[in-house]
């Protein structure tokens, strides 16, 4: 099982015999493409509902719309005056005008071309879409291109109460399917070498087998968060799969215990397009046991662009891996 890191009085640790990234053990024997490839499967078998994630609560305003491109279709999401999302067509239905750019007035959706007006209620050939704001993210729902039984609410993974936590939300884009963001996330094999920067003493404890039944998909890792060469903070965490788009991991001991990164892929083209784009959104939702925290969440405002840019930096790297692993089912007839 290797180490088990518990909850420490302190945080950090010290390494005083820190291994050299060259000298780690090598973990490609270990990443069989047979047990990665077989819990992408899995995941892409898991219903979603026709569920999607178009960003972060905080991206919808009260006094804006948001526009979106989710599987080809253009969508706009803006707030009723109750501070519920609404979300639609993106075009008008009047003469097509790009709704992203109009205006909302006491909750109602004004278009700029010619001053329609539109409200949650819709108007014929355009009606609202299913949509939903779980506080840290928003979904919408697309039955047409999920082409599933639809459910009435998304698949939240269990997270830390949001009263108890700081939460932020990264989003990026790639040159690729959602299937290619999920696999690099059931490959946890990959941390150290890739993110050394990031991440050292990376051990997968536990992996499912390629055969493993449709319910026995967990990634068990033993890592350090580097600060420094020495100095780090070791945790343990589990990778799962409760959807086709999405990865959750969550902090189950060490410091941060409870704590969540759920990594949604929702696709921006159409299915079966040449050059398929998919958006990766990825929230952290932290929490600690530790008093401090407390001092830490009235931080939250400067924490927020922090936690963004450590994601940042991870998927500039994470979405290469990706983009290239399309290129190659792309170039490869057997896939």
């Amino acid at each position: 099982m290797g180490r088990k890191p518990g909850v420490r009085r302190y945080p950090l640790s010290f390494r005083r015999h820190p291994v050299a990234w060259e000298r780690q053990r090598p973990t490609w024997r270990d990443a069989r493409p047979a047990v990665i490839e077989s819990a992408l499967e899995r995941a892409q078998s898991r219903p979603s509902g026709n569920w999607y994630v178009v960003g972060a609560s905080t991206d919808v305003p009260a006094s804006a719309p948001l526009g979106r491109t989710v599987a080809g279709r253009e969508i706009v999401l803006w707030r009723d005056t109750g501070g519920r999302v609404v979300a639609a067509p993106g075009a008008c239905p009047h003469l097509g005008a790009p709704l992203k750019d109009s205006s909302v007035r006491c909750g109602v959706l004004v278009c700029h071309w010619h001053g329609m007006a539109l409200s949650a209620k819709g108007v014929a050939g355009w009606q609202p879409l299913p949509a939903y704001d779980d506080g840290v993210l928003v979904w919408v729902r697309l039955d047409a291109a999920g082409g599933e039984q639809p459910l009435p609410l998304p698949v939240i993974p269990e997270r830390p109460a949001l009263s108890r936590s700081v939460s932020a939300v990264y989003t990026g884009m790639g040159r690729c399917e959602p299937a290619d963001i999920v696999a690099n996330r059931l490959d946890p094999w990959h941390g150290a070498w890739f993110h050394p920067y990031a991440f050292v003493d990376l051990q997968v404890t536990e992996s499912p087998a390629p055969d493993a039944g449709p319910d026995a998909d967990a990634f068990v890792v033993d890592v350090s968060f580097r600060l420094t060469t020495r100095l780090v903070v070791p945790v343990r965490a589990v990778f799962t799969s409760p959807g086709p788009r999405t990865v959750v991991m969550h902090i189950t001991d060490g410091e941060g215990q409870n704590s969540v990164v759920e990594t949604h892929a929702t696709p921006l083209t159409s299915p079966g397009h040449g050059s398929p784009r998919t958006a990766v959104v990825e929230a952290v939702i932290a929490t600690s046991h530790r008093p401090g925290f407390a001092i830490a969440r009235r931080a939250a405002p400067l924490l927020r662009p922090l936690m963004r840019a450590t994601a940042a930096r991870l998927w500039s790297d994470d979405l290469a891996y990706a983009e290239r692993r399309w290129r190659m089912r792309s170039q490869d007839p057997s896939h």
